[in-house]
């Protein structure tokens, strides 16, 4: 099947042209930060978590939605997922790989991968962080290709494949309850300790991964002759208000909670993201904001049946849920964590270029692999006869 991703048309191509010179451009900076070393980034000693960690929090959980589709179609039997579960499997392998690079990427230099493999202890949630990405990473390429062989046959998937299909059920909650206990296992920062980070971690995946595959889908309509469906879309839009609400929901318990008890180390970060602290008004401020406008306008259209149900607007809606949760998730989580440190002292961090392209060569990296599976899968579709709903 493989040989599928190899055939395609100018526009095809030309992604994949656009892709790798994205991605080259990303390696040469990742060479020049290889040479030179980390401090061509924006990281410094208070903020030794940057922009790379803050992708691969976003897309663990893009990477975890998969389970959205897989849950109800193999647990639930609802049918209709069907067209789509392929889909939302190849999305998480993509997101899974992206969230490797930028481990490596964050590390400044990849033999240090090796020391936790050549001294592995459970007591380090980094550990437990590195076998279950893994091990997610090995169950989407091991199911997705296996089903997909199956269907092309015109047979149902094997009767094995059934336990691996039932194991990538929990562990997809796994990968980011994992890692959300990297943020909320460290006692010296007030804005991870709480104990509904992971659910708002979840919260916040189920979300963004559901838009991300809405638009993903509309994508391959309009350029392939395969159509994911109206139900599918529809079902994944309902998820998508569910779990904006829950997210909204939470920040909101987190905002009670810091500012009624009135804990000055806690308060203090949720004022640097959305005014500034003691004069350091930074170019954080307008994004937070942006992105909890987006949050709210995102609601509004979701929770609406007629505008949710209008894909125009649908569209719309996931946008704004996709950018205001990356900013979110993706930068202030991150940032916000970190400054003020437990001194109280304000250290300013942003993105440099270099940190920027590299992280941009990351994401082309992961588009490029979804774009040669989803040409793989679509292909296969087409070719059984699956390509109108």
């Amino acid at each position: 099947m493989l040989e599928k991703a190899f055939v395609g048309g100018r526009k095809y191509w030309l992604l994949i042209a656009c892709l790798l010179g994205v991605i080259g451009v990303g390696f040469i900076m990742w060479l020049w930060q290889f040479r030179v070393g980390l401090g061509i980034t924006g990281m410094s000693r208070d903020v030794s978590w940057g922009f790379y960690i803050g992708q691969f929090t976003y897309l663990v959980g893009v990477a975890a939605a998969g389970v959205m589709v897989v849950l109800p179609y193999y647990l639930h039997h609802y049918k209709a997922f069907g067209r789509i579960t392929i889909l939302a499997e190849f999305m998480a392998i993509g997101a899974v790989s992206m969230c490797l690079l930028f481990i490596l990427v964050d590390l400044g230099n990849p033999v240090r991968m090796i020391n936790v493999l050549l001294h592995p202890t459970p007591r380090s949630v980094l550990f437990w962080d590195m076998i279950v990405l893994n091990g997610y990473l090995f169950l989407n390429i091991f199911v997705g290709w296996n089903v997909l062989s199956a269907e092309r046959k015109g047979s149902p998937p094997p009767g094995w494949i059934k336990p691996f299909i039932y194991l990538s059920i929990p562990w997809a909650i796994s990968i980011h309850t994992v890692t959300a206990y990297l943020y909320a296992g460290l006692p010296g920062r007030g804005f991870w300790l709480t104990a509904i980070m992971a659910p708002r971690f979840l919260s916040s995946a189920f979300c963004a991964g559901p838009a991300i595959l809405i638009l993903l889908c509309l994508i391959v309509r309009k350029t392939t002759k395969f159509d994911p469906g109206k139900e599918q879309i529809r079902t994944l839009g309902s998820i998508v208000t569910y779990a904006l609400v829950l997210n909204v929901f939470f920040f909101l318990c987190e905002l009670f909670t810091v500012f009624y008890s009135q804990i000055p180390g806690h308060m203090h970060h949720f004022h640097y993201l959305f005014f500034g602290h003691e004069g350091h008004v930074v170019k954080l401020v307008p994004l937070m904001w942006l992105a909890f406008a987006c949050m709210t306008a995102a609601i509004v259209l979701l929770v609406i049946p007629v505008t949710r149900r209008n894909e125009g607007i649908l569209t719309v809606a996931c946008v704004l849920t996709v950018v205001g949760t990356w900013i979110d998730k993706g930068f202030g989580l991150v940032v916000g964590g970190f400054v003020p440190n437990p001194l109280e002292r304000i250290t300013d961090y942003w993105p440099t270029v270099p940190e920027t392209l590299i992280a941009l060569g990351v994401w082309a990296t992961g588009f490029l692999i979804i774009s040669l599976l989803y040409k793989v899968a679509t292909s296969v579709k087409v070719e059984v006869g699956a390509g109108q709903a």
